[in-house]
């Protein structure tokens, strides 16, 4: 099994789950559809929480006891906010041609700045390589998680560095011809979609561990579930909206996925039991603050809590993810080659259906 559903609690995180999933898809909906609902979710919310998030490591709405600040002080976790935000106010300009949006050579922003993320996920992946050792080990981020380092870490790693080679058709960026609802990215059909997917869920489930039941599998579903069903060639304009959503939720409300009520565990803490994510965090963010991030003195913790490490399915869906991309970009170099194209300068999945279904969406 992938995550610890316990029997007292089960439905409310199957709950948490369907509604985390429901509200991405709903508010995915009210940024893509029209200009003002656009600014609103990923500009003027953006700059309110901002002034929030100042304000409140300046001391006030509760100072180190705001649950922002003591639970979501990380540089990632802000990294992501941004960036994500700053790919999507780019993904806007390029739909309704806004300033350098409607110039030729900003259309590769899309790539740059998925690469860009995917490389960040690399090198967390590695580091927790370096920690954990080849044969695993626990150690202590700074985000305050305990996470098990090793081989896995190392063939998701590069399966990420594939997957950013599996983006192909760098220019074939269009405004869809409805209202530019959407900016569309034709050439990342299914097969890009899943390779990403699967490489995503397993740098979530190792890196992320105690978040990855909601931005592992909720996060990832919402965007590729919209994209299959009424918004084709649209998927990368929808993952980038609903990380900006999530990360914003997540940054205001930590707890949600910390309490034993909503969270849920990996596999990986084998015998967690009682355990949540939030009496972990306490425990891993005292040991960061003393220095120490691996060694007799975290082992000794992780085992405080009763928890054995159980790493099969971190090892099984890092095959997975290395497989997939292998095959997926080995199948983008046979329909170049076929084709005589560059598969970064040309679309290549000319012709398939899902190609054909989104480009039919643009104007």
């Amino acid at each position: 099994m992938l995550f610890q559903l316990y029997s007292g609690v089960a439905g409310t995180q199957l709950l948490g789950w369907l509604l985390v999933f429901a509200g991405l898809i709903a508010l995915n909906e009210i940024g893509r559809r029209t200009k003002a609902g656009g600014i609103a979710v990923f500009m003027v919310i953006p700059a309110l929480l901002t002034v929030y998030f100042i304000l409140a490591y300046c001391g006030l709405f509760g100072g180190k006891e705001n649950l922002t600040v003591k639970y979501m002080s990380g540089w990632f976790h802000y990294f992501k906010l941004y960036a994500a935000t700053i790919g999507c106010i780019g993904f806007i300009m390029i739909k309704y041609k806004w300033g350098i949006g409607a110039k030729e050579w900003f259309k590769p922003w899309p790539f740059v700045i998925v690469a860009a993320n995917i490389l960040i996920a690399v090198v967390s992946d590695f580091e927790s390589l370096a920690k954990g050792g080849m044969n695993g080990g626990w150690w202590v981020s700074n985000e305050g998680v305990f996470l098990y380092g090793g081989w896995w870490n190392l063939l998701n790693g590069l399966a990420g560095i594939i997957n950013i080679f599996c983006m192909t058709g760098w220019w074939g960026i269009y405004s869809s011809k409805k209202k530019n609802q959407d900016m569309l990215w034709p050439d990342m059909t299914i097969w890009f979609i899943l390779a990403y997917d699967v490489w995503n869920f397993e740098y979530t489930y190792l890196n992320l561990p105690t978040h990855s039941w909601y931005c592992g599998l909720a996060l990832l579903l919402a965007p590729t579930f919209a994209a299959m069903f009424w918004n084709k060639g649209g998927w990368i304009q929808n993952r980038a909206f609903t990380l900006s959503i999530w990360c914003m939720f997540a940054q205001v409300v930590p707890t949600f996925q910390l309490t034993r009520t909503f969270g849920v565990l990996p596999s990986v803490y084998g015998g967690a039991g009682e355990t949540s994510a939030l009496q972990m965090y306490d425990k891993a963010i005292d040991l960061f603050n003393q220095g120490i991030t691996h060694g007799p003195e975290v082992d000794a913790a992780i085992k405080s809590f009763g928890i054995t490490a159980n790493p099969t399915a971190q090892g099984v869906v890092a095959v997975l993810s290395i497989v997939i991309n292998v095959l997926v970009f080995t199948a983008i170099m046979k329909r170049s080659i076929e084709q005589k194209k560059n598969p970064y300068k040309n679309e290549i999945w000319v012709g398939t259906k899902d190609f054909e279904e989104a480009m039919a969406r643009a104007e």
